[in-house]
């Protein structure tokens, strides 16, 4: 019989080094010293921004960070409260409420960065040279290449305030009804089981065809329920960033993404096209799966299916010791800040209804360390994520040599990590397995950086074709969103996998289109990156890890260009990224080898 139900586990994360409960008497008193010393800024600092110092400038960023940092524990803290349990309404009011405590703070402060954009780029220049300000200036230039998509103060204090009730009040929309919806799973004997998102894509991965087939009907009709509030939406924010765009001048939808990721357009472009070049490698490992399954075709329930019937799971435990021995064989400093992780409670890995869906590492505050957010449900997936978000906990841990402003890291670089854990237990795993199970995790690997590579691109022109449309025509119906969603995942997939109708609505569920605009195409860079970087790191042995290591705690202090460089990596270098699908090429080859081997055998 197949199964319908996964093995869970109980870890939950441990709060209490933000605040112990929502009604923690520091909460208030962090928010009220934040706006005093907001007022306090803003006196001080005021109209001098234009023409100040260096030691001037530098004392105003101090204070500045300091009390950035302070203000950004109550509304982090609120967002993991509410991620962990999207489906109590008084969570979700507390974050609501920290949101706007906090807007009211941040509009006395955007004063500053508006002087310093609207500064003299002569005098500014200059000031950037003094050696005072040596940590500051990559921040200063990030800052001041905004310039030219600035509004007045007022118009950028009436953005903010709206936005809580505007776009942020939309993503929270999205994220209580699709959390707290409840999916019809069809059981074998003609009942039915309610279920929730995650539980029910993860069936979309179980060896019974049927079984994957009553989830796929489990999640469309699910989506299906939800329709309306979804479409609806997504058009409401397609539009909002239409408006803010035309108010900012922005040329294009992806434009302030790029903006934010310190990457030109062409940069961007040149590796989605490489992406699109490079795509048969999908059909080429879709087409060696249906022999494998001996399936006649393949569809979109099959995508993810296992190759073997096993019913083998990872507990929690076994997991953990897995990632800890890959991460230690690379670097005992990597396992170590792994492990603090585990010891101190800082990951919430249990399933239960309400939860958000997806997996995230919230790296806080160079003074506090981040936290894990996912689901495990006793995979061989699930370690893979649990990997992949403690790559982030790690850089996250590394980066805190930095100051707040030099903290955090431009998307595509903030896979740096999380993909090298993944990579470091995948090699770890596939040294201690047999063909077939070689076969399997081959599988699995490939399928998952198709994933992060491929299908992330397919989105982002999905997500592109929207926004276009959406500007040009107006609302979309479900039809059309579902038509671009067919589009431009169907050929990723070419002639290997047939999309069935239901996969239409399957865009819907997708948090990155609605909480971070393109989003998705960092994907792609990071896996790309990393593949790349981890065949150098084969080639030039253990001294690589004190490199790499180097590379994490610079955090975010140096553009992603300067940072690469110093692995000697050149984003600009076409060749360099055809070395990610080069290595990609050899897995699919290796896999299509070890099916011959497992086939003739």
């Amino acid at each position: 019989m197949a199964a319908t139900t996964v093995p869970t586990c109980d870890v939950r994360w441990d709060l209490s080094d933000l605040f112990d409960s929502t009604d923690d008497p520091r909460i208030e008193a962090t928010l009220a010293s934040a706006s005093s010393r907001a007022d306090a800024f803003a006196a001080k600092y005021r109209d001098r921004m234009g023409s100040a110092g260096a030691g001037m400038l530098k004392s105003a960023i101090l204070e500045l960070e300091s009390l950035v940092s302070d203000l950004s524990k109550p509304i982090q803290y609120a967002n993991l409260r509410f991620a962990a349990d999207t489906g109590d309404p008084k969570l979700g009011a507390f974050l609501q409420k920290m949101m706007e405590a906090a807007s009211e703070i941040q509009v006395k402060l955007l004063f500053f960065e508006l002087e310093l954009q609207q500064a003299d780029a002569a005098h500014i220049d200059r000031v950037m040279q003094d050696e005072s300000l040596a940590n500051y200036r990559h921040w200063m230039e990030t800052v001041r290449a905004a310039s030219p998509y600035r509004l007045s103060e007022v118009e950028e204090v009436v953005l903010e305030k709206t936005a809580n009730t505007g776009s942020r009040a939309w993503v929270r929309l999205f994220e209580e009804v699709t959390s707290n919806h409840v999916f019809e799973l069809k059981k074998e004997d003609g009942s039915t089981k309610e279920v929730s998102q995650e539980e029910v894509l993860t069936l979309l991965r179980d060896p019974d065809r049927a079984t994957r087939q009553r989830a796929a009907d489990a999640l469309s009709e699910g989506l299906a329920e939800m329709e309306r509030v979804l479409v609806f939406t997504y058009n409401n924010l397609l539009q909002d960033k239409k408006v803010e765009d035309e108010l900012r001048g922005y040329q294009y939808p992806e434009q302030s993404r790029h903006l934010a990721n310190e990457l030109d357009k062409e940069t961007v472009d040149l590796v989605m096209q490489m992406c699109a070049d490079n795509v048969n490698l999908v059909s080429r490992f879709y087409m060696v799966k249906r022999d494998i399954l001996g399936l006649d075709k393949l569809t979109h329930i099959d995508r993810y299916a296992p190759l073997f019937d096993t019913r083998a799971t990872v507990p929690y435990d076994q997991g953990k010791k897995i990632v800890l021995d890959a991460f230690g064989k690379f670097s005992t400093e990597v396992a170590d800040k792994a492990k603090e992780f585990f010891d101190g409670n800082w990951i919430d890995a249990e399933p239960r209804k309400g939860k958000g869906g997806g997996a995230f590492c919230s790296y806080n505050t160079p003074d506090l360390h981040p936290y894990v957010f996912m689901t495990y449900m006793n995979r061989m997936d699930d370690v893979m994520t649990l990997a992949h978000e403690l790559g982030h906990g790690v850089h996250g841990s590394f980066s805190r040599a930095q100051t707040q402003f030099n903290f955090n890291g431009t998307l595509p670089l903030a896979e740096l990590a999380s993909i090298f854990g993944e990579m470091l237990v995948f090699e770890d795993l596939v040294t201690r397995a047999d063909n077939r199970d070689r076969l399997a995790l081959y599988a699995e690997k490939i399928e998952g950086i198709f994933a992060s590579v491929f299908r992330q691109a397919s989105m982002f022109r999905f997500e592109r074709a929207c926004h276009e449309k959406r500007r040009a025509e107006g609302e979309l119906t479900p039809e059309e969103f579902g038509e671009l969603w067919q589009k431009h995942l169907g050929h990723m997939f070419g002639d290997s996998i047939e999309l069935g109708d239901q996969h239409s609505r399957w865009w819907s569920y997708v948090g990155h289109f609605i909480f971070a605009p393109f989003y998705v195409y960092a994907y792609s860079f990071g896996e790309l990156l990393v593949l790349s970087l981890y065949e150098a790191a084969k080639k030039e042995g253990p001294e690589f890890a004190t490199k790499y290591t180097d590379l994490l705690k610079l955090g975010g202090a140096r553009s992603p260009k300067d940072l690469m460089a110093t692995v000697g990596v050149d984003l600009n270098r076409r060749e360099f990224w055809q070395g990610g699908f080069d290595v990609i090429e050899k897995m699919v080859s290796t896999f299509e080898e070890l099916w011959k081997k497992e086939n003739n055998s």
